[in-house]
């Protein structure tokens, strides 16, 4: 997830690299003065393949993007467990996920702000710190509202890395090797989100539900380790002033901005889908006629690598159709999964959950980058609307998707789905519609706006 700017002015901008921009320039600490050495005054260089400390950074932010994402989400492949465990509902389990989300979607701009002032990598480590913790303390939640109230500790915490690692990458990372150094990190989350799914389920399948979590909590203790001895220190972070005025001010602008407003609209929709699918496709299968045990129905979340190919294919698909085209088909693509996954057939089942996450995935890709094209400034701000946007939609998913299979089944799931499909469509013909009109407009009433 990109960092969030507190707004405060930059003294440079020459290693902002669109659409990730910097959110303090590189500097120089006292404590790393160039020696002076005659006749130039040397001075430590940006990080890069190659160079000394780039891949213990890259391994470092792997194992943070690892560990969090598998603790973010390390609920869900048991909810099913974990209802029969407290004997709740499909709809009180969900809250294990939705309030972790919830927190992070709520948490991402203060501490990013905060990371401007304190460090990126104090805020790393006192999130990973906190995240882990909390996670070592879950599997012995005596009751549901405790490991809810666990959950949305730790979902806050979590908040606190991502939004605090593109900031650190940024500023000491060479721009033309900062793709590969994000990617990696990027890589590190998806791996993370399966990985923590695949180990809880496999292990609850043995031992029971909180030993699942006590894997996936050890399994980030690990990660956590490896990150705190293989991270560089940071040496181009200067401490920057808060300025909340700044920061409310291109909140705001982003907030009136109709583009803006429709593409976080369609990110919160597209997430609303795929959490209500994900939270609750472990009580379908679990259920008759399929009757899966949680190793198998963990492994089922191994269909996220297809969205890894349709996420890397989103920007070829938006070279050919234009944006609106890619999310038609993206939305298409959804709708065909969700009406397959209706059908009473293992396999059915299997591939309309790969058209949904094909689509989910292509259509996030084509939204969050048309953000970070639309914001002419605050760029960092805009994305960390359109995350917050994102995970307060999976929370929203995953508690409506459970309370609709609770009191109806599988059908008034994937009811709940269709409609944020069909919330999707609305936006983009009115946008569609937007675009046309504007192209219609005088150039004289176009300079006036």
């Amino acid at each position: 997830m990109p960092p969030v700017h507190t707004g405060a002015p930059s003294p440079s901008s020459r290693w902002a690299v669109p659409p990730i921009p910097c959110a303090s320039t590189p500097s120089f600490p006292q404590s790393d003065a160039p020696e002076l050495r005659a006749p130039e005054l040397r001075a430590p260089e940006l990080r890069a393949p190659g160079r000394p400390g780039y891949r213990r950074m890259s391994l470092a932010l792997f194992a943070a993007g690892l560990a969090t994402f598998a603790l973010l989400y390390s609920t869900q492949a048991l909810l099913p467990a974990i209802s029969d465990g407290f004997g709740v509902t499909a709809g009180q389990a969900s809250w294990t996920v939705s309030t972790a989300t919830g927190a992070l979607a709520l948490f991402v701009l203060p501490l990013s702000a905060l990371s401007e002032r304190f460090g990126r990598t104090r805020m790393m480590t006192w999130s990973m710190a906190v995240a882990v913790g909390v996670g070592l303390l879950v599997p012995f939640a005596p009751n549901l509202e405790w490991l809810v109230v666990l959950r949305a500790v730790q979902g806050a915490a979590i908040a606190g890395i991502p939004a605090s690692a593109m900031a650190y990458l940024a500023e000491e990372v060479k721009p033309k090797a900062l793709v590969g150094a994000i990617g990696l990190f990027v890589a590190g989350n998806s791996i993370g989100g399966m990985s923590g799914r695949l180990v809880t389920g496999w292990a609850a399948q043995v031992w029971g539900w909180r030993a699942g979590l006590g894997a996936v909590a050890l399994m980030s203790l690990v990660c956590a380790v490896a990150f705190l001895v293989l991270l560089p220190r940071a040496r181009f972070f200067r401490p920057a002033s808060l300025n909340p005025r700044a920061v409310g001010r291109t909140v705001v602008g982003h907030l009136r901005d109709p583009l803006l407003l429709r593409l976080y609209g369609i990110g919160a929709l597209f997430m609303t889908v795929f959490g209500a699918v994900y939270t609750v496709i472990g009580y379908r299968l679990v259920d008759e006629p399929f009757s899966l045990g949680q190793g198998v129905i963990g492994s089922i979340f191994l269909i996220y690598l297809v969205g890894t190919v349709s996420s890397a294919a989103a920007g070829k698909l938006v070279a050919r159709t234009g944006r609106r085209g890619a999310l038609y088909l993206a939305v298409t693509t959804t709708a065909l999964g969700l009406l397959l996954s209706l059908a009473e057939s293992l396999a059915a089942v299997l591939i309309g959950l790969v058209l949904i996450t094909a689509g989910f995935f292509a259509g996030h890709a084509v939204a969050s980058a048309a953000v970070s094209r639309t914001a002419k400034t605050g760029r960092a701000q805009a994305s960390a609307l359109y995350q917050s946007a994102y995970y307060l939609g999976s929370s929203a998913g995953g508690t409506l998707g459970a309370l609709a299979y609770h009191g109806a089944g599988w059908a008034a799931t994937v009811g709940i789905a269709l409609l944020a499909v069909l919330g999707v469509v609305s936006i983009t013909l009115y946008g569609s519609h937007a675009a046309r009109a504007e192209r219609r407009m005088p150039a004289s009433a176009m300079a006036a706006r």
